[in-house]
């Protein structure tokens, strides 16, 4: 029993050996990526949502080239998709809701 239990830990230890730099990798861009927009952001996305109304009434969207209009698509998905979950979790049911 007291094998498998160093066995065990060394695994335990070897994994979080290998894991570490993989997980802080993940950590450093979870700073960024994962952090709420501060009050200093806000022009930035005011400008940002300006230019996605102006290029609409332009007509921008057709100079775009095929690889950035599948990585707009995609992203769009994304949002969508993000959305539905969320929708799911706030309402504890994957079809309509528990009247």
């Amino acid at each position: 029993m007291a094998s498998l239990a160093t066995k065990g830990s060394g695994l335990v230890n070897r994994l979080l050996t290998q894991a570490r730099p993989q997980l802080d990798v993940f950590l450093k861009y979870a700073k960024v990526e994962l952090t709420p927009p501060t009050p200093a952001d806000i022009p930035a996305i005011r400008q940002g949502l300006g230019n996605i109304v102006k290029g609409a009434r332009t007509g921008a969207y057709k100079n775009l080239t095929v690889r950035e209009a599948w990585l707009n698509t995609l992203v769009t998905a994304e949002v969508i998709f993000w959305f539905y979950i969320g929708e799911c979790i706030g309402k504890r049911h994957i079809v309509g809701y528990n009247v």
